[in-house]
C-alpha cells in the first residue's frame, strides 16, 4: 500500500489531501498559509495528516503540489535583476507592446511596466528572416562585449530573446553558450526553448518573464524537497503546471512559466475528475476560496485549453492590463471574490465588494487576527450561514459580534441600513458579480450555462453556490465531500504531460506537409524524452494540434489534427474540424477565405492517475435512500437569512459525514462538513449519489 499527498497553496488556506491506492483512506487538511515562507505551511500540513492517520512517512509515494508563488512574484516583481539582449534596433518592442488601449475611455490608463528596464535592455547585431535564412550573421565579439556589461551591472539573470528567433535558433544559442561560459553565475533563458513562437511582444515577455522567477523557483523547490525530507517523507515530489499536467522538478526550475498558474488549473482537473465519476462530462466548475473565485467550463470530461494567459495586471481583472504570457493554461475566468473580499462603499455610495482582499493575515474581522474591515466570511456568518463554533471543525472559533460590529460601522451605518440587510447585501453582490464574470466567461466561448450543473468548490464555493446557480439557470449543483480541499485532490487527479510549440506558418491548401510531419515528429521526440525518464514508452500518449484561422484574421484558434503521418489527404478533415470549432463560438463561417496555420502543437501526455475515492459501498449501491435516512443525520437547527422571507428562519443542520449514500431531504438548510458548510434555500430537492457528492436539484 502507497499513499499519495495533493497540496494546493492559496492566499489564505493551504490545502492538503491524503490518500492510499484503495481508496480506504481520505483524509484532508487546512492550515493558514504563511505568506513568507510557504514551504513552513506545506510541512505543519503534511505533519497534520501524517499524525490523524498514523500513515509512516516513509509509505508516502509522491507528493503533487501546486502555488501561486510565482504568480505573486511577477505581480509583486519580486524576482531576479533581469536583462534582456534582443536585435539591434528592437530594444523598445517589450515596452511598446501591442500599442492597445485595454480601456479607451480612461484618460489616465496605466500600462504594466516591464520586468526588464530600459537600461537593462542590450542590442546585438544580428538578424534573423521570418523564414530563418541568415541576413545579418551574428556579432560575436559584439555579444561578448555585452556580456561582459552584464557582469559589472551585476544582473542575475538573463533573456535572450532575438527577432524571429523561432524560425532559427542558431544566434540565440550562440549567445547562452557565450552565457555559459563567460557568466555561468546567472540564469539564462532563451526563447527559442521557453516560446518558440511567432509574435515578438508575447514571445519576449513570456522568456523574460520565465527567467524572473527562475532563481525563486529553485529556490524554493529545493527548500520544499529538502523540508519533506526533513519529515522522512523520500516519495517524488511533482509539480503542477498551468495546463493541468504535472512534471518533474528538475522541468519546473527550468521553465517556471509554466507554473504561475497551476493552483487555479488543479481545482478545474478536480471538478473533470468528479465529472467522469458522476457520468456527468459537462460542468461549470465554481472554485472560491478566501481571496478569489475561478469559474471555468469542463466540457467532454476536460477543461478548455488557452494558448496564453496574462499576469499583473494594472487592473486586477480587467483584460490587455498585464503581462502576456505564451503557454498553454486551463481557461478560467478569476473574479476578485472570495471570503476574504473586502466590502465598502464606492465614491457614489454603492456597495461594493472586492477585489482586495484581507487574507490570512489579518484576515476577516471574525478571525479576531486584528481584521475591522467587512469581508464576505463576516457577511455569512452574521447570515447563520456560518456557525461560529464549528468553523474548520472548531478548531478556529469566529467571533459573530466582531463581523456584526464590522458591517454596522462600514457599511450598514452608512447606508442607513440593518445590520442583517446589509450583510445579505455584501453577499448577493458577490453571487452576482461571480454569476455575471461566469456568463461573460461561457458566451465567449460559444457556451450555454443553463445546460452544465455547477460544481460547486472551495472554503466559500458551497455557501455561495445555491444563489450562484440560481443567477445562471443551472438546471442543479453539485458539492463534493471534503469540497473545501477539493483542488487539492486535482493535483491527485493530473497525468504528467508536456507539450510544444513551434510556428511553421503556411496556407492549409498548399503546405508543405513533409516539413509539416517533420516538425510534429521532433516536439514528439522531445515530450517523450522528458517523460520517459519516468515513465514507460507504452504508457505516453500523443496528440497533436494546429493554431489555425481564416486568412487575414489576427488571433488563431487551436484545433485538433490526426495523430498518422499528415498530406494532401489530411486537408478536409482539418478543415472540417476547425470550420466545425469556428462556428460553435461565432455562430456562422464567413465564406471565401482561405484557411491558414500559423503554429503547430504536440502534448505527450503519462496515464490518468488510478485515484480511488471515498465511495458508497458495492451492497448499498443503486439504493434510494429516503428523507428518513436524512433526518437521523440532523445535528441541530439554526436561524439561517432566508431572502425569500425577508428573516431568519429555523432550518436544520446536517452532518455531512452522516449523510449516507440515498439520503434525501428539501431546503431550505444547511449541511456541515469541517472545512465548508453548504447553504441550500427554499425550493430544493438534496440527495446523496453514489459517489457521495451532495447534488442539489433547483426546482
Amino acid at each position: 500500500m502507497s499513499y499519495r499527498i495533493g497540496v494546493d497553496i492559496g492566499g489564505t488556506f493551504t490545502d492538503l489531501v491524503l490518500v492510499d491506492d484503495a481508496g480506504a483512506v481520505f483524509e484532508v487538511a487546512k492550515v493558514l498559509t504563511t505568506s513568507a515562507d510557504p514551504a513552513r505551511a506545506v510541512g505543519e500540513g503534511v505533519e497534520v495528516l501524517l499524525s490523524a492517520t498514523g500513515v509512516p512517512p516513509g509509505e508516502i509515494s509522491h507528493v503533487v503540489h501546486g502555488t501561486t508563488l510565482f504568480a505573486n512574484a511577477l505581480i509583486e516583481r519580486k524576482g531576479a535583476r533581469t536583462a534582456l539582449i534582443t536585435t539591434a534596433g528592437f530594444r523598445d518592442a517589450l515596452e511598446i507592446a501591442r500599442e492597445h488601449r485595454y480601456d479607451m475611455y480612461d484618460l489616465r490608463l496605466e500600462r504594466a511596466a516591464p520586468l526588464v528596464p530600459r537600461h537593462l535592455r542590450y542590442e546585438v547585431d544580428e538578424r534573423m528572416l521570418e523564414d530563418g535564412s541568415v541576413y545579418r550573421e551574428l556579432d560575436l565579439e559584439g555579444a561578448a562585449r555585452v556580456v561582459d556589461e552584464l557582469r559589472a551591472q551585476s544582473v542575475e539573470a538573463v533573456a535572450v530573446c532575438l527577432l524571429h528567433g523561432y524560425a532559427n535558433p542558431d544566434h540565440e544559442r550562440a549567445i547562452g553558450q557565450l552565457l555559459r561560459q563567460r557568466a555561468p553565475e546567472m540564469a539564462c533563458s532563451l526563447s527559442c526553448d521557453v516560446s518558440p513562437e511567432i509574435r515578438e511582444y508575447e514571445r519576449t515577455s513570456t522568456t523574460v518573464a520565465n527567467v524572473f522567477i527562475q532563481g525563486l523557483a529553485e529556490s524554493y523547490l529545493t527548500r520544499l524537497v529538502e523540508r519533506l525530507h526533513e519529515l522522512g517523507i523520500v516519495g517524488t515530489l511533482f509539480v503542477m503546471q498551468s495546463n493541468g499536467g504535472t512534471c518533474t522538478v528538475d522541468l519546473a526550475c527550468k521553465l517556471p512559466i509554466h507554473l504561475v498558474e497551476s493552483g487555479p488549473a488543479a481545482g478545474a482537473l478536480a471538478a473533470a475528475h468528479y465529472g467522469r465519476r458522476m457520468g456527468q462530462p459537462d460542468l461549470l466548475s465554481f472554485d472560491m476560496g478566501g481571496t478569489t473565485a475561478k469559474a471555468g467550463v469542463i466540457e467532454g470530461g476536460e477543461p478548455l485549453i488557452a494558448r496564453q494567459f496574462e499576469v499583473a495586471r494594472v487592473y486586477l481583472f480587467k483584460s490587455g492590463s498585464g503581462l502576456p504570457i505564451k503557454a498553454p493554461v486551463i481557461e478560467m475566468i478569476e473574479i476578485g471574490a472570495g471570503g476574504g473580499s473586502i466590502a465598502r462603499l464606492s465614491p457614489l455610495g454603492l456597495l461594493a465588494v472586492g477585489p482586495d482582499s484581507a487574507g490570512s493575515d489579518p484576515g476577516p474581522a471574525c478571525y479576531g487576527r486584528g481584521g475591522t474591515a467587512p469581508t464576505v466570511t463576516d457577511a455569512d456568518l452574521v447570515l447563520g450561514y456560518l456557525d461560529p463554533d464549528f468553523f474548520l471543525g472548531g478548531a478556529m472559533a469566529l467571533d459573530r459580534s466582531a463581523a456584526h460590529d464590522a458591517i454596522a460601522t462600514h457599511v450598514a451605518g452608512p447606508l442607513d441600513l440593518d445590520p442583517l440587510r446589509a450583510a445579505w447585501g455584501i453577499h448577493q453582490v458577490v453571487n452576482e458579480s461571480m454569476a455575471a464574470a461566469a456568463r461573460v466567461h461561457a458566451v465567449e466561448r460559444g457556451k450555454d450555462l443553463r445546460r452544465f450543473p455547477l460544481f460547486a468548490f472551495g472554503g466559500a464555493g458551497p455557501v455561495h453556490a445555491d444563489r450562484v446557480a440560481r443567477i445562471l439557470g443551472c438546471p442543479r449543483f453539485v458539492c463534493p465531500r471534503g469540497a473545501g480541499v477539493t483542488s487539492a485532490v486535482g493535483f491527485l487527479a493530473a497525468p504528467l504531460s508536456t507539450e510544444a510549440v513551434r510556428t511553421l506558418p503556411g496556407r492549409l491548401a498548399s503546405l508543405d506537409w513533409a516539413a509539416v510531419n517533420g516538425c510534429l515528429a521532433e516536439m514528439e521526440r522531445e515530450g517523450r524524452a522528458i517523460l520517459e525518464a519516468t515513465l514507460s514508452a507504452e504508457q505516453i500518449s500523443v496528440r497533436r494540434w494546429g493554431d489555425l484561422r481564416y486568412s487575414l484574421q489576427g488571433h488563431e484558434m487551436r484545433v485538433r489534427v490526426p495523430g498518422d503521418n499528415l498530406s494532401n489527404s489530411s486537408e478536409p478533415e482539418i478543415r472540417a474540424t476547425f470550420e466545425a470549432e469556428y462556428e460553435s463560438i461565432y455562430g456562422r463561417t464567413p465564406p471565401g477565405p482561405e484557411i491558414e496555420v500559423v503554429s503547430w502543437r504536440v502534448s505527450c501526455t503519462g496515464p490518468l492517475p488510478d485515484l480511488h475515492l471515498p465511495e458508497a459501498p458495492a451492497d448499498t449501491a443503486g439504493q434510494s435512500g429516503s428523507a428518513a435516512d436524512a433526518a437521523d443525520s440532523i445535528k441541530g437547527h439554526r436561524l439561517i437569512y432566508v431572502p425569500e422571507e425577508s428573516a431568519m428562519v429555523q432550518v436544520p443542520v446536517y452532518d455531512r459525514y452522516a449523510l449516507a449514500l440515498g439520503a434525501r431531504f428539501d431546503g431550505p438548510a444547511v449541511v456541515e462538513e469541517r472545512e465548508s458548510t453548504v447553504v441550500i434555500g427554499p425550493g430544493t430537492e438534496a440527495h446523496v449519489d453514489e459517489s457521495l457528492n451532495l447534488v442539489v436539484q433547483l426546482t
